[in-house]
C-alpha cells in the first residue's frame, strides 16, 4: 500500500483536535451569530468549501511560499507557536490582543477567511506538516470543516443549548489546550 493511502488513526485524532482549538469554532459562535444578525443569512456551504480550500492548499504549497521568501518550515513553526500561545491567552483570560473590523454583510472574507482559516490556522498547517503525515492532515482538516459546517448551520439552536457560560467554558478550556500545543511545538521545533 503507498504511503499516501497509509492513514495513522492516532494523527487524525490529534490533528483534529490541534485544528478545532484552533479554528475554535465553537468559541467563534458569538462573531457568527453577530454576522448573522447583520447579513440576515450565513452561506454555509460557500464559507465551509473555500475554508477546506484554503487550508489545503495552503498545506501543499506553504512550505514553497516559505521558500521563496526565504524562510524554513521549522522557523514558521516556531513563530506559529507564538501566534498560537497568544490566541491561547485570549482564550484563557478573555481579552482581545488582536482586533479585527467585522464588515456589515456576511460573505467568504469574514466567515471562511479569517474567521475559519485565518493566520493562527495557516501557521498551524506548516507547523502540523512539519511533525505529522500529509495525508492524515488532509483528513483531520476535512473532519474540522465538517464540524464547521454543522456548526454554522446549527449556530442559533447551539448558543441556545450553551448558554453564555457553557461557552464560556469551552473556550477556556481550549485556550489551555491550545496554550499546550503552543509550547509543544515550541520546543519540538527548537530542540529543547
Amino acid at each position: 500500500m503507498p504511503d499516501y493511502l497509509k492513514f495513522d488513526y492516532k494523527q487524525i485524532l490529534t490533528i483534529t483536535m490541534i485544528l478545532f482549538a484552533i479554528i475554535d469554532i465553537i468559541g467563534s459562535i458569538p462573531v457568527i451569530i453577530n454576522l448573522r444578525i447583520k447579513a440576515g443569512q450565513i452561506q454555509s456551504e460557500k464559507a465551509t468549501i473555500v475554508a477546506s480550500i484554503l487550508m489545503i492548499m495552503f498545506l501543499f504549497v506553504g512550505t514553497e511560499l516559505l521558500n521563496l521568501i526565504g524562510l524554513d518550515v521549522a522557523s514558521f513553526a516556531i513563530a506559529g507557536s507564538f501566534v498560537i500561545f497568544f490566541i491561547a491567552m485570549e482564550m484563557i483570560l478573555g481579552i482581545n490582543l488582536f482586533r479585527e473590523e467585522l464588515p456589515s454583510t456576511v460573505s467568504i472574507v469574514p466567515l471562511a477567511f479569517p474567521l475559519i482559516a485565518g493566520a493562527g490556522t495557516m501557521t498551524t498547517m506548516l507547523s502540523l506538516k512539519s511533525e505529522y503525515d500529509t495525508q492524515n492532515i488532509v483528513v483531520g482538516i476535512l473532519i474540522n470543516m465538517l464540524f464547521v459546517y454543522i456548526v454554522l448551520k446549527k449556530v442559533v439552536l447551539l448558543e441556545k443549548l450553551l448558554g453564555n457560560s457553557g461557552l464560556n467554558v469551552l473556550r477556556k478550556a481550549f485556550g489551555v489546550i491550545l496554550l499546550a500545543i503552543a509550547i509543544k511545538l515550541f520546543r519540538s521545533n527548537t530542540g529543547l
